[in-house]
């Protein structure tokens, strides 16, 4: 799957956001290794702490369904927002060299890695065995 093939996904998904407290509205699709893709979106809360991001989402989502080894993710916002520190750390569990196409809803975007975007993240040989 091309890069632009999912981030147009994840600009599909970015359509059925629900954000009436940020208006901030977006879209995930991330791209299992079995070349199945789980798109996602934002869902906000009253409560803020209790949203979750389009990113936490679809890896979520791919966890649920059986999925734990990704490839790629594209995220889409209005203006090309890169994930949250929260989305980084959860992308980090599963794949740190993991390719991260991060796009505005024009299809401009630019590619990380999720150790670019994470530096020294914390990961499981960092607990005592």
């Amino acid at each position: 799957m091309t890069a632009e093939e999912l981030i147009g996904l994840a600009r599909e998904a970015r359509q059925r956001a629900y954000a009436p407290y940020s208006r901030f509205a977006v879209g995930a699709a991330l791209l299992g290794r079995s070349g199945r893709v789980y798109t996602a979106c934002n869902v906000e809360n009253v409560s803020y702490g209790l949203s979750i991001c389009a990113e936490r989402a679809a890896v979520f989502k791919a966890v649920s369904e059986g999925e734990q080894e990704f490839e790629a993710l594209a995220v889409v916002t209005s203006a090309g927002g890169s994930p949250c520190g929260a989305c980084r750390q959860v992308l980090a569990e599963f794949n740190y060299n993991m390719t991260v196409y991060v796009a505005d809803t024009e299809g401009q975007y630019r590619a990380f890695t999720v150790e670019e975007l994470l530096p020294e993240a914390f990961m499981p040989e960092d607990l005592p065995r």
